[in-house]
């Protein structure tokens, strides 16, 4: 009997170190890792040993929890003022405490007899004071005669631009743009996708990454699929290179080719005559049951200049396209519309310039702007008989930030937004309106 119990105890002892061992790994190894990208678990860039979380799952039976959590304070200029920066604010209030995000995060790794990673399951829900929703879950398989093809099927970023698919733990600003927000509401979508991506270190375009894929289109806010039309979503990569010494380059193009079924008859198109904008507005029946154009293009690119302690980055981004949505709004409908579909021409990028010190203190400086209709301008806004509305004004933003990182697990962003409006002929739009915020952000991360 007592070598029974001797022997329990034993098995108990290990798996309990085994645990902290786990633990261990969570607070001192993941948190190490350079920024991560929401679709990138695995970057075959990177040296074996660089791949700390391969390394992690072939220890530790493959499996791995993380996550990270972000309180923060904000102050805007006037009470219940709009906001892109983390939603807006309640109607007497013009200063808040939220936790922006809660993330945790479940990833599993299968690998064969040859020590190849075959399958990989990631699992993601976000916790907050909102509620609770589920932000990732996919399932992603390797082949590995060709060490070239992965296919990732479930709920999870659009490969769509560089911002997008930027983990919101390392992103510098508090917020993605007004403009990612607007079209890609979540980041996140329904699909399939199929990504090549040479994982021999010998292959020739071993720097390039190809993803493209199938999405339902109207993004995770919708409850289900409303028509049978789907979004073509694809990004060429090219990973950082070395182009001078201590210089490296990288860059990609996007495309999407999508759209919405039209419920109605009514659709209303800007138009320039004489280089005055206006709407066309087409009542034909049999605009009833078409596919209302959705299609975009993006081109990214990031230059990093590395110094003996510290360290530059020139990052810019722009998005060009047509957008269908609403009279009231340019954001991607995520329910079917029994109104009028409203069609523009949009663009809009963003620049960052950022200088890190010996990685604890990050100096950012980030210009944006987000033009959903590129046709009408100022004061054509808001004249009597026009049809143009709050959603056509064209916005910039630049932003200013300090972060201060204290730990591996622990970092401080202080960011403050200077957000700037068209001025136009519309009510409560005649002016800037007073809409800068100041956010100050703990973020926790294991």
């Amino acid at each position: 009997m007592s070598y029974y119990i001797c022997s329990m105890l034993k098995n108990y002892y290990q798996i309990v170190i085994k645990l902290i061992c786990i633990f261990s790994c969570f607070i001192f190894g993941v948190s190490s890792l350079n920024a991560q990208f929401l679709m990138d678990a695995i970057d075959t860039s990177r040296t074996q040993n660089e791949n700390k979380h391969i390394s992690f799952y072939k220890k530790y039976d493959r499996f791995r929890i993380s996550g990270y959590l972000q309180p923060q304070f904000q102050i805007i200029e006037s009470k219940g003022a709009k906001s892109y920066n983390g939603g807006d604010f309640s109607k007497n209030t013009n200063n808040r405490f939220m936790l922006r995000r809660g993330r945790l995060r479940f990833d599993y790794g299968r690998f064969n007899d040859s020590n190849e990673l075959v399958l990989e399951l990631y699992f993601q829900i976000d916790g907050t004071e909102r509620g609770l929703v589920t932000r990732d879950f996919w399932g992603r398989y390797f082949e590995n005669k060709y060490k070239l093809f992965a296919i990732t099927t479930g709920i999870f970023a659009r490969p769509f631009g560089y911002e997008l698919n930027l983990s919101s733990s390392d992103r510098e600003s508090p917020e993605r743009g007004r403009m990612s927000q607007i079209l890609m509401r979540t980041e996140r979508d329904i699909g399939a996708m199929i990504s090549i991506e040479p994982r021999k270190k010998d292959h020739p375009l071993r720097m390039l990454k190809l993803d493209f894929g199938f999405f339902n289109g109207q993004g995770l806010p919708a409850t289900a699929d409303y028509d049978s039309f789907k979004d073509f979503i694809s990004r060429l990569r090219v990973k950082p290179i070395t182009i001078a010494e201590n210089i490296q380059l990288s860059a990609g193009l996007s495309y999407l080719n999508g759209g919405h079924f039209q419920n109605t008859k009514y659709t209303y198109s800007t138009i320039l005559n004489n280089n005055i904008a206006s709407i066309k507005i087409d009542s034909n029946q049999t605009n009833v049951g078409r596919k209302s154009p959705r299609v975009y293009s993006g081109a990214d690119m990031q230059l990093v200049f590395k110094h003996k302690h510290s360290t530059t980055e020139l990052r810019a981004e722009y998005w060009k396209g047509t957008q269908t949505a609403t009279a009231t709004t340019s954001e991607t409908p995520f329910a079917l519309l029994t109104e009028p579909y409203y069609v523009r021409q949009f663009d809009g990028a963003y620049f960052y310039l950022l200088h890190t010190i010996q990685q604890k203190h990050q100096f950012g400086i980030k210009l944006d702007w987000y033009d959903p209709n590129t046709l009408v301008t100022g004061k054509q806004i808001g004249q009597t008989g026009s049809l143009f509305t709050e959603a056509d004004i064209k916005y910039t933003t630049l932003g200013l930030g300090y972060t201060r990182f204290i730990n591996e697990n622990l970092k401080m962003i202080f960011w403050y937004e200077f957000v700037k409006n068209e001025t136009t002929l519309l009510n409560n739009y005649t002016s800037d309106v007073l809409d800068n915020v100041f956010t100050c952000r703990f973020q926790y991360r294991f």
